[in-house]
């Protein structure tokens, strides 16, 4: 039965596309079988990835258009596939509204796919609304890049509490798989707002931080993403964990 891990933070540009795209890599190139799922009508995780935006996407899949393996495609990535997203899915946000167990239309449709692979990796859009509480309800865990930046963690406040509800009242075996802080601007900051930051969120939510974990901003990630390559970066801790080792 394979492990899903759901991407989750409403605030935009943290690095959390990137993240998931080189986990995923990570783990794939240990070999692992891995499957990301594009859950943003952005599609950024789709083509930073170098996987085809044809037909059918992950908007199919939800609307009953097409089977698992048929949604499922191929990247230049040894054990490494995914199901795309585009434009379309912005459109799921508001046909789910009036559906009955609307936060279930995700989990039911990777619910196949648990046998096939390793890990099923989600990529939210930046936001918390349906199509987010989707991912949360399908996943088995749920992982939070974040900024270190005081607005960071103002917004981790409400996230946390979203993932409190829905572990009342909609997938109880949701737990927050940990923390980790991205684009950071230069390396001398962590030792300073880094260990700062650490301390806040341990005192005010006792959550789980992955250690000594810092993700530089650097261009290489900007020039990969534009080539339709995909690159693994220094985010070995995280995967690691991810693994048990």
């Amino acid at each position: 039965m394979g492990k899903i891990i759901v991407f989750v933070n409403q605030k935009g540009g943290v690095g959390k596309t990137t993240s998931a795209i080189n986990i995923g890599a990570y783990i794939a190139k240990a070999g692992k079988k891995v499957l990301l799922v594009d859950f943003d009508s952005q599609g950024n995780m789709s083509s930073g990835v170098g996987a085809k935006k044809d037909k059918p996407t992950i908007y199919e899949l939800l609307a009953g258009q097409c089977s698992c393996e048929q949604a499922v495609k191929n990247t230049p990535v040894e054990n490494l596939d995914a199901i795309t997203a585009d434009t379309d899915l912005s459109g799921a946000a508001i046909e789910l509204v009036d559906e009955e167990n609307r936060e279930f239309f995700l989990k039911k449709a990777l619910e196949p796919l648990r046998e096939k692979y390793d890990f099923i990796l989600i990529d939210c859009p930046p936001s918390l609304g349906i199509l987010t509480l989707n991912g949360l309800a399908a996943a088995d865990s749920v992982i939070v890049p974040m900024q270190c930046e005081y607005f960071a963690l103002e917004g981790i406040t409400l996230l946390l509490q979203t993932v409190k509800k829905v572990q009342k009242s909609i997938n109880p075996k949701l737990i927050i798989g940990g923390i980790f802080f991205t684009t950071t601007a230069v390396p001398v900051l962590p030792r300073m707002l880094c260990v700062r930051f650490r301390l806040i969120l341990r005192m005010l939510f006792l959550i789980r931080l992955f250690p000594e974990i810092s993700v530089f901003r650097k261009l290489l990630l900007t020039e990969c993403q534009s080539a339709f390559t995909t690159r693994v970066v220094s985010v070995q801790k995280v995967m690691k964990n991810l693994l048990g080792r």
